[in-house]
């Protein structure tokens, strides 16, 4: 729009010009040689006009002349690198695609029509090929190559990272995430792997450094930033938990308001809130963590939470926390084992049955066993719910990445990914899964059972059915 108003107004202004001309008349006379030539001023302008003209189209033809060979070298340049990044096109496409045939063709391609190997692109190019063709000793010497050049440092530094990961160096990879974070702290990558290997290190307080770095550069959510930043709050508070008890409960408490489901939050808080004689804080803490989802550690320490207490008040505390979650197999759970303390064996056998009913597993029929041996000491009984206790499916406990482990852990042993712990029961199938602290399932009966630890060797050898029969006769008010 604005080029065709400005053709018009110099159109009009040459209109107008021309008709000033017409309205002016005058005459020019030119005498060269003796020769005299007249014409009117109006035409004398015009010849001018078309001299300067064609001066002007014998400048740009003589110009083009001379410069025609560079023209016709940076057509046929043009081409010839028009089709190389074609070739890098064609070669990043088949590496992505793992075609490492059809990538090594069009990189050697790109390489004779490119300008030699100083393109980063072209290098990139074949370390990625490399990778592919598994010549990995090719592409961490293409790798050390761009880290050396300062535009192309940070994928460097990348493929490094990535190559020492693979073969299991974390102190490399560590090393080179460092170097990123320096260089460009909004990368996610190293960031991310900065905080992963400074919380497996223990440094979390360098971790939350990063996390809040990353959550400034907006590299992660509000929420995930939440749930990272309650999970380091919460490894950090374990560590202070003996050297600085207020400290702990600082950090334990800001991560458990971060993070209300997050169990180890709110134990940690409430242990550091015991150890500092505040048992009433303590206690609406874990009461928090229950009603967003019962957990036995929590129950455990809840109804433990005043060491003055009797059985009795104990078990008063354990009917109060259940009736916060009413139903919940946990809530039966922490009733019976309060109510076996208490020595109420009918209160435990109706809690532990309705427990059983709900979700049956390994650590309720272990307590069925208690409650039968501390009420009527019938050792057929004992021995039947302990034999249904190594049939039962297993408790729950904290598991990642194929690990399980007796304790929660802020980071996973097996791939140092941070809050990779979930508390789930394991799958039965899982028969290569690996233990974590030491956490081996008759171990573990064993240390929360202890009435029952000599009798678990018994249970290698068969059971008569005919006297386990008898004495489901005998006692079948007992098993009701």
């Amino acid at each position: 729009m604005l080029r065709i108003l400005a053709f018009f107004l110099v159109v009009l202004a040459a209109g107008l010009g021309f008709a000033w001309l017409a309205d002016h008349p005058g005459t020019v006379q030119l005498v060269w040689q003796g020769q005299e030539v007249g014409t009117t001023f109006t035409v004398f302008v015009i010849i001018e006009l078309l001299l300067l003209a064609a001066a002007v189209i014998l400048f740009w033809l003589v110009r083009g002349f001379f410069k025609a060979p560079d023209r016709v070298a940076r057509f046929f340049g043009d081409r010839r690198r028009e089709k190389g990044y074609r070739a890098l096109s064609a070669g990043m496409i088949a590496a992505g695609a793992g075609d490492a045939l059809t990538a090594r063709r069009y990189t050697d391609r790109a390489k004779k029509l490119l300008s030699g190997r100083a393109d980063p692109m072209l290098r990139f190019l074949d370390a990625q090929t490399a990778l592919v063709e598994g010549d990995h000793a090719r592409a961490r010497s293409i790798f050390e190559t761009l880290e050396g050049d300062p535009e192309t440092r940070l994928v460097g530094l990348r493929g490094l990272y990535l190559e020492a990961e693979r073969l299991g160096d974390q102190n490399a990879a560590r090393h080179y995430a460092e170097r990123a974070v320096r260089i460009a702290p909004h990368v996610s990558w190293a960031g991310g792997a900065v905080l992963d290997l400074k919380a497996t290190q223990g440094d979390f307080d360098g971790a939350l450094g990063i996390l809040e770095a990353q959550r400034d550069s907006r590299l992660v959510d509000k929420t995930e930033s939440r749930r990272m930043r309650a999970v380091l709050l919460t490894a950090k508070a374990a560590n202070l938990a003996d050297a600085d008890p207020a400290g702990s409960k600082a950090a334990a408490v800001e991560a458990q308001k971060l993070a209300p489901d997050l169990v180890p939050a709110a134990t940690v808080a409430a242990r550091a809130l015991i150890r500092l004689g505040d048992a009433r804080k303590a206690s609406r803490i874990l009461e928090t963590s229950w009603k967003a989802g019962p957990h036995p550690e929590v129950a455990a320490l809840y109804i433990h939470a005043r060491p003055g207490d009797g059985v009795s008040e104990r078990l008063k505390r354990a009917q109060s926390l259940a009736a916060l979650q009413p139903g919940h197999v946990e809530s039966h759970l922490a009733v019976a084992h309060a109510a076996l303390d208490a020595r109420d064996f009918a209160l435990a056998r109706r809690e532990a049955l309705a427990a059983a009913e709900k979700g049956p597993r390994e650590s309720i029929y272990l307590l069925l066993a208690d409650i039968e041996e501390a009420e009527t000491g019938n050792e057929a009984l004992v021995r039947q719910w302990m034999g249904r206790a190594l049939t039962a499916p297993k408790d729950p406990t904290w598991m990642a990445d194929g690990s399980t482990s007796s304790q929660w852990l802020p980071v996973s042993p097996a791939t140092g990914r941070l809050d990779a712990f979930r508390w789930g029961t394991p799958a039965p199938a899982e028969h290569g899964q690996r233990v974590v602290n030491g956490d081996d399932p008759m171990r573990r009966v064993t240390d929360l059972y202890p009435r029952n630890a000599q009798s678990l060797a018994p249970l290698a050898e068969p059971v008569s059915s005919t006297s386990v029969e008898t004495a489901e006769r005998r006692d079948q008010p007992s098993l009701a």
